[in-house]
């Protein structure tokens, strides 16, 4: 597991960070600070971490990074800690579109194309 709060290259997940999946690398976005913890087996691991570490479990949402994918391939938006139907979503995908563009911005400024 590590904490991502300044820019990597993409390759870095391919060389660093495919420890548990051979294509896909699962990710947990704090909103709120602009960082990321990744490479985990589980999503509720780097949830863990960034909670330990102080941050709000509220501002946490779980993610997959496919650093071989381009474009909208190479983040998906899934993962069971984000069912939480007090915060209107009751699905495992992200369902507002404003958390997901954050979200988007935040991978694209810590992990620039």
């Amino acid at each position: 597991m590590q904490i991502i709060e300044a820019a990597i290259k993409r390759s870095e997940i391919s060389e660093k960070y495919l420890t548990y999946f051979e294509t896909m690398c699962k990710a947990v976005v704090d909103i709120e600070k602009k960082i990321m913890a990744i490479d985990a087996d589980l999503h509720s691991d780097l949830e863990t971490t960034l909670i330990e570490t102080g941050s709000s479990q509220e501002d946490l949402w779980g993610i997959n990074l496919y650093p071989s994918k381009d474009g909208e391939d190479f983040i998906e938006y899934t993962s069971l800690i984000n069912i939480r139907p007090h915060q209107n979503n009751p699905d495992m995908e992200i369902l507002d579109p404003l958390i997901r563009e954050e979200i988007k911005k935040i991978v694209g400024t810590l992990v620039p194309s």
